[in-house]
């Protein structure tokens, strides 16, 4: 079965990727401010990653990269730039939580305050390191296809 939705496909604009990146590290700031359940947070930690991930990759690759897998989307990044290596093993653990979270389990999942603001921490760098290389650079805003 097909993903449908309004609108068709996913957008070519790398800088809106980077715009709901933005979102995501916004909302797990305020949770982790305000005491939210640790899950979400780290859900929206890895939603970030996951969206300044694939702007990053389409705007250097042109093509827009599918899927939700943060070790592949880190190692077609750093295939581009090696220093996106240093983010591979938190991504991977990361990436381990992406249904983890979102869903009931019946063993518990316990996450701690420290690993949510390591996880938000990384997220909020490569976010930072990402959105400086797009928006200091000459290119268009819309991938030419």
């Amino acid at each position: 079965m097909s993903r449908r939705r309004k609108g068709g496909h996913d957008s070519l604009y790398y800088y809106k990727w980077l715009e709901k990146a933005l979102c995501d590290l916004q909302t797990a700031r305020v949770l982790l401010t305000w005491g939210g359940d640790p899950c979400n947070i780290a859900f929206h930690c890895q939603q970030a990653i996951e969206k300044a991930l694939k702007g990053f990759l389409l705007y250097r690759t042109g093509r827009h990269f599918d899927g939700h897998n943060l070790t592949y989307l880190c190692r077609q990044a750093a295939l581009i730039e090696e220093r996106f290596l240093e983010y591979l093993t938190e991504s991977a653990a990361l990436n381990n939580l992406y249904i983890e979270t979102r869903y009931p389990t019946d063993l518990p999942l316990d996450i701690d305050e420290h690993t949510v603001r390591q996880y938000l921490n990384m997220a909020e760098d490569m976010f930072a390191a990402i959105r400086q290389e797009l928006y200091e650079s000459d290119k268009p805003e819309r991938v030419q296809l």
